[in-house]
């Protein structure tokens, strides 16, 4: 649509151009009107066709102009609609004529320029020739520089979708991952809780009749750990996506080893200090390793960004009906507090699984304060 409003508005101006050119005729008087008015209608059309064919506007106007001029011997007369025609279509020769099609441009803006000082016998001062080339050779320059902005801008434009597809691209990899992780694990927590149930199951059924009391005992258990192993359920198929091969060797992170982690950290140059309160044995398998992994994942990123002499506190406490986290440092925070990164990508798509909320934010006295609640059960 407006490429044809552009097309409609040369083809105005053209015509425009060409009224103007037969009044200017009429008015000076025309010694051969059978040709001269023929060759200025002609030549008045070139910017017609300045975006579509700028050489052949060019063409046009030359050859136009060449037969008004020889038949009227106007070399020497100011034409206004002649000087606005030639500005226009050497103007955009420059800004259209792309490719290889742009060297033509230039080779006829070269031989426009050789064919004035040619023809203009009487002075050839090098005054003349800088005049002549400035105004021949100036609208096609400005022309030319226009188009490589253009082109310049339309190259950075088209860069800016690229990396911001790329950035979408690895960000879309990292929840993908992240994901398989979690239902790697999730799927081992809730096999644990299936054996365990089994297990009380066989316990309740040889009992069964002879101590009723050990048998209460053992339904309540397994009443307990369906419960829990029914919301890590939830949060398995929450993820909806086949997981990886990828398996690694070792027991399953929990925050019972959080003092190993903690003492990992201080190894590795991050003094953390760790303040843990109420009961952990309410927390399911579920929320616990989601606990261990967001803190894991949170002083990794502190040993990444954080700068050197940062340290870090991290805070545990256990309610009734969820796990509140809070993990703060002293480190510089810029870096940390790049939502794009897959640090925190993974911490959120960890608390989004088991349906909690988290919040990451620069520190109000600097460094980076990520917090984070995880529910019990997953409300339906």
């Amino acid at each position: 649509m407006r490429a044809l409003r552009e097309e409609y508005g040369d083809m105005r101006l053209a015509a425009l151009l060409a009224a103007a050119m037969v009044v200017e005729l009429a008015v000076r008087g025309v010694s051969e009107p059978v040709i001269s008015i023929p060759c200025a209608m002609f030549g008045c059309l070139a910017p017609a066709l300045r975006r579509r064919s700028p050489v052949v506007a060019v063409v046009i106007a030359g050859a136009g102009f060449i037969g008004l001029i020889a038949a009227e011997s106007l070399w020497n007369h100011y034409s206004v609609a002649l000087g606005v025609v030639l500005l226009i279509v050497l103007y955009s020769l420059g800004a259209y004529a792309p490719g290889q099609i742009a060297w033509i441009g230039a080779l006829i803006v070269l031989f426009g320029i050789v064919l004035v000082l040619v023809n203009d016998t009487d002075v050839r001062t090098p005054g003349v020739v800088v005049v002549v080339t400035a105004i021949i050779g100036g609208p096609w320059a400005v022309g030319l520089a226009v188009r490589l902005q253009r082109e310049y801008e339309l190259s950075l434009a088209d860069e800016n979708r690229a990396l911001k597809s790329e950035l979408e691209e690895r960000s879309r990899l990292a929840v993908a991952e992240e994901r398989a992780r979690i239902a790697r694990e999730l799927h081992d927590v809730v096999s644990h809780a299936i054996s365990v149930t089994v297990l009380q199951a066989r316990g309740a059924r040889k009992v069964l009749g002879i101590d009723d009391g050990e048998v209460r005992q053992a339904l309540e258990a397994i009443e307990h750990t369906n419960a829990q192993a029914l919301s890590d359920m939830r949060r398995l198929l929450f993820l909806l996506r086949e997981a990886d091969d990828d398996s690694t060797i070792g027991p399953q992170p929990s925050m019972s080893r959080l003092e190993s982690l903690i003492s990992k950290a201080t190894a590795s140059g991050l003094p953390v200090e760790l303040e843990v309160t109420g009961p952990s044995e309410g927390a399911p398998p579920g929320v616990d390793l989601s606990g261990y992994r967001i803190i894991q994942e949170s002083l990794t990123n502190v040993l990444k960004h954080g700068g050197p002499g940062a340290t870090a506190k991290v805070t545990v406490a256990y309610g009734v009906d969820d796990l509140e986290l809070t993990i703060s440092d002293t480190g510089i925070g810029g870096t940390a507090a790049d939502s794009t990164g897959q640090g925190l990508i993974g911490i959120r798509e960890r608390v989004a699984v088991v349906g909690g909320h988290v919040d990451a934010r620069p520190g109000t006295s600097g460094g980076f304060v990520v917090t984070a609640r995880l529910p019990y059960e997953v409300s339906t």
